[in-house]
């Protein structure tokens, strides 16, 4: 049995149901599981770290990602478009991703993630082209259990091409036979229904302009036969509202409940062209939201009104979304982005630090339907980060430790982060790949899919 005790913690922000905070607290890791919360803790164990000087948080959950975005980042030609034309330019780029081209993506991804405070990662993938092997999603578990983060792989797919009235060309769409067949290959080799899961399946089908009515239909009653989560963007912008009423005839929150995608077991990424009595449809049948503030900015997609949907109480978990609209993959970052677009657009009092908190720990837990993770209490898992406040960008600034997280700091990278009770990152560099060596291959791969 491995354990690691943390000594004498400046404070934890538990994240628990009281959102309780410890100062001078220490905290037992035996294997995977937090094992004690106490004033103090007399035991020998593995390692031993001072936490006097350090804030401890919950590891953050990331509950929507396109990791082979990384490779596609801050090109020029798409810094000034919104989604459709976006989507068009680089859907022949995406095109010409290869199994390597998805595992460095994936490392680089969840890398960037660990080092900024997250411990359980969502990606939806979604691009099969046409030359490739069918198995381009098994490189991003690869790569996940490599770097050990926990991960929420998501088997996207696209069936609907430009030729029959989507959006994607054809050399990046599947058969609706070849995606349900693939599906339940994905679900059957790397699914985990235990509790403590490093590594769990959804189905995803990536969009209503994307796939048919009918894969939608099939997809959902495939994941609920084997009880996998169920995940796709919905009303994100406003061209995409514009194309679900001139095609179907209803909205997209509508349509998604005519193909019967409302659920506890279901969430959609953004949701920012929802009215109020949508929001509570989504309150009413449990399911899930994916907020991504930056992705959103960026595209000038809107403001989802989250502070309307934590009022109403729909699981509302914090996304980075994907690498080329974001285009980093910071979840701390991303926590201050929150905070001050909804301050902004809905007010002073509509949101808090510790709320923007909550989405990406609890929020992220309940989303995902994984109880044992978004709090640090014992008996649950051991996903955590440190971040010492002797650090410059914290001077002046220590009065409260969450704000401290959200607003302050001149850098996001975290000193310390713990996945499933093994350290990750490490004074602010990962110690389970060599970041440097992935970097410089990611660049090449990157550079080379862009040259065509």
């Amino acid at each position: 049995m491995s354990s690691i005790l943390i000594k004498n913690l400046k404070e934890i922000v538990t994240m628990d149901r009281e959102r309780t905070r410890l100062k001078s607290y220490s905290l037992l890791i035996k294997d995977n599981i937090i094992s004690k919360i106490a004033r103090d803790i007399k035991v020998e164990a593995d390692e031993i770290i001072d936490g006097s000087d350090y804030f401890l948080y919950p590891g953050l959950i990331n509950t929507h990602h396109h990791f082979y975005q990384t490779l596609t980042r801050n090109i020029p030609q798409v810094q000034n478009v919104e989604l459709f034309n976006w989507l068009k330019y680089l859907y022949p780029i995406w095109s010409r991703l290869t199994p390597e081209a998805v595992y460095y993506s994936s490392l680089v991804a969840m890398g960037e993630l660990l080092k900024t405070g997250c411990t359980t990662a969502v990606d939806q993938f979604y691009v099969f082209p046409k030359d490739q092997p069918k198995e381009l999603v098994d490189e991003e578990f690869r790569a996940a259990q490599e770097i050990s983060i926990r991960f929420h792989g998501s088997r996207g797919s696209m069936s609907l091409s430009e030729k029959d009235g989507g959006l994607p060309p054809d050399s990046v769409v599947q058969t609706e036979e070849e995606i349900l067949t693939d599906s339940q290959r994905v679900i059957e080799k790397f699914h985990n229904y235990k509790p403590f899961a490093m590594q769990r399946v959804v189905l995803s089908p990536c969009s209503p302009f994307s796939v048919t009515e009918n894969l939608l239909r099939e997809s959902i009653k495939l994941a609920r036969n084997y009880k996998v989560g169920s995940h796709t963007h919905l009303a994100e912008t406003k061209d995409e509202d514009e194309f679900c009423q001139e095609t179907f005839g209803l909205r997209p929150l509508d349509y998604m409940e005519k193909v019967g995608w409302l659920g506890d077991d279901v969430w959609f990424a953004h949701c920012v062209h929802l009215n109020e009595k949508e929001i509570n449809l989504l309150a009413e049948t449990g399911t899930g939201v994916a907020h991504c503030p930056v992705s959103n900015q960026k595209l000038a997609s809107g403001a989802a009104n989250i502070p309307y949907m934590l009022k109403k109480k729909v699981a509302v978990g914090l996304a980075v979304d994907g690498s080329a609209s974001n285009d980093s993959s910071n979840m701390i970052a991303e926590l201050k982005a929150a905070f001050l677009m909804h301050r902004l657009i809905y007010g002073i009092s509509s949101i808090s630090t510790e709320e923007v908190l909550s989405m990406a720990t609890n929020g992220g837990r309940d989303v995902l339907n994984q109880p044992e993770i978004g709090s640090l209490e014992e008996g649950k898992a051991a996903d955590m980060f440190l971040i010492n406040t002797k650090r410059l960008g914290f001077a002046g600034g220590l009065s409260d430790s969450v704000s401290a997280l959200v607003t302050s700091g001149d850098s996001q990278i975290v000193d310390i982060t713990i996945v499933n009770g093994k350290i990750v990152v490490r004074d602010g560099r990962l110690v389970t790949i060599d970041e440097d060596k992935v970097a410089e291959k990611a660049n090449k791969i990157s550079q080379k899919m862009i040259d065509g």
